[in-house]
């Protein structure tokens, strides 16, 4: 595959439908990067050799104009001094040399066609690579809060799905029953203090009943 074949697949390619097929799209963003950097490496390589021969055909194509003008004023100075024989041959090499440059100066279109449409294609693809680049950040940013978000859910499906929070449940209703036996216990001990208590007032009581009879008592005897 050449290698202007290879930037013109790149450019057409679609990252995202990539990176549903692989586990690590960090390292598939990398790894396309890198290739289209060694990519433009061969292409400016490339497009140089090519400018390179362009120049070639130029220098050939402006030597043979070179060349014909040359003879033209050979046959010119030959006629001047009525030597049609010499004229006649100026004219042919002139011809020859004209011939030459017609057919250097169409390879030298072809060439800068050509030159024209590389020059395209590498800045096509140094614009890819610059794009690249610039998503490569956005779209791992994007992965990664995926891949949070994911986890999260996965998490959260997992707790539901869980009987821990049955043995929370369980442990509430414990100690519910634990609170409300707290409750009764401390209430009938509240009972049995008052009974104590009015027990002891009723004692008072007779006591003193006791006592205000005696001297009622004494008092009459």
């Amino acid at each position: 595959m050449g290698v202007f074949e290879r930037i013109s697949r790149i450019i057409r390619s679609n990252i995202s439908e990539l990176l549903d097929k692989v586990e690590d799209p960090e390292k598939v963003l990398q790894q396309i990067i890198l290739d289209m950097q060694q990519d433009l490496r061969e292409a400016k390589l490339y497009v140089a050799a090519a400018i390179r021969d362009m120049r070639k055909l130029e220098a050939k194509y402006q030597e043979n104009i070179d060349m014909a003008e040359k003879w033209e004023k050979r046959a010119i100075s030959s006629v001047e001094l009525g030597n049609d024989v010499i004229a006649k041959e100026a004219l042919r090499r002139k011809r020859t040399y004209e011939d030459l440059a017609n057919g250097y100066k169409a390879q030298l279109d072809e060439q800068t066609k050509s030159v024209q449409s590389l020059k395209t294609n590498l800045m096509a693809l140094e614009a890819k690579i610059e794009d690249a680049k610039r998503r490569k950040d956005l779209i791992m940013a994007r992965q990664k809060r995926a891949k949070a978000q994911k986890t999260i859910s996965e998490t959260m499906s997992g707790l539901s799905k869980s009987k821990s929070f049955s043995i929370f449940s369980k442990m509430e209703d414990k100690v519910r029953d634990d609170e409300v036996q707290a409750e009764a216990v401390a209430e009938l001990e509240s009972d049995s203090l008052e009974n104590q208590f009015t027990k002891l007032d009723h004692d008072d009581i007779d006591s003193e009943l006791a006592k205000l009879k005696a001297k009622i008592a004494e008092k009459n005897g």
